[in-house]
């Protein structure tokens, strides 16, 4: 059993600041463009960040895919500037397309389809976009969305009730015990329908553990 924790850092001590990485200058102006709403997507894009940081032992990805997830979380939700329908693929073709990112075609695609996975349907390979990529690409994809889709049930409501979150992992299961403002009622039902992709990736079953606390 492995414990991983970080009792000095809550979520809210994630730095989603371009001028410490330069590299999110291009997805902040994208963003800001398509009016994103600022709270969620940081919040969906640090508790994603907390997943992953929490979890290296188990998806031994990298800093560069760290990124991905991290322009993804931000990105996820831009489609809104067409309406909710199909915000998530229309997400996709923002990233895909947009001048405002100096990323190359395959790069694009990942970072979009780990956007769009973020809800509704899971990655298939006859999705036009994901079935794309190289088996390595699609794998990526995969990995990072379990991570967001989990972070975007995390915060359904909008309203930022997740303070802190840790994870204790085995060869079976990982839980996930989560510090929360409020009973955060929707968030409990849709952050445990949102595991499924984290599931079916990870080949472990996922028990989220919700603390109220008082701030």
């Amino acid at each position: 059993m492995v414990t991983m924790s970080d009792s000095t850092a809550g979520v809210n001590s994630y730095d989603l600041d371009p001028q410490r990485d330069p590299r999110l200058l291009p997805v902040f102006k994208l963003a800001r463009g398509c009016s994103y709403e600022v709270g969620h997507s940081h919040q969906v894009a640090r508790i994603a960040l907390r997943l992953f940081d929490q979890m290296t032992n188990l998806h031994g990805m990298d800093d560069h895919d760290r990124f991905r997830l991290t322009a993804a979380g931000i990105l996820h939700d831009i489609g809104w500037m067409e309406g909710q329908k199909g915000h998530h693929k229309t997400a996709l073709r923002y990233i895909v397309t947009s001048a405002e990112l100096p990323w190359n075609r395959a790069e694009r695609r990942i970072i979009g389809c780990v956007a769009r996975y973020h809800r509704k349907a899971l990655p298939k390979i006859s999705h036009e976009h994901f079935g794309s990529l190289l088996p390595a690409e699609r794998e990526t994809v995969v990995k990072l969305a379990a991570f967001l889709r989990l972070a975007d049930g995390m915060d359904r409501t909008h309203c930022d009730v997740v303070r802190d979150l840790h994870c204790v992992l085995d060869d079976t299961q990982v839980d996930v015990h989560i510090d929360a403002e409020g009973r955060a009622a929707a968030e409990r039902a849709v952050a445990e329908r949102k595991s499924d992709l984290f599931e079916q990736t990870y080949q472990r079953q996922i028990a989220l553990h919700w603390n109220t606390v008082v701030m």
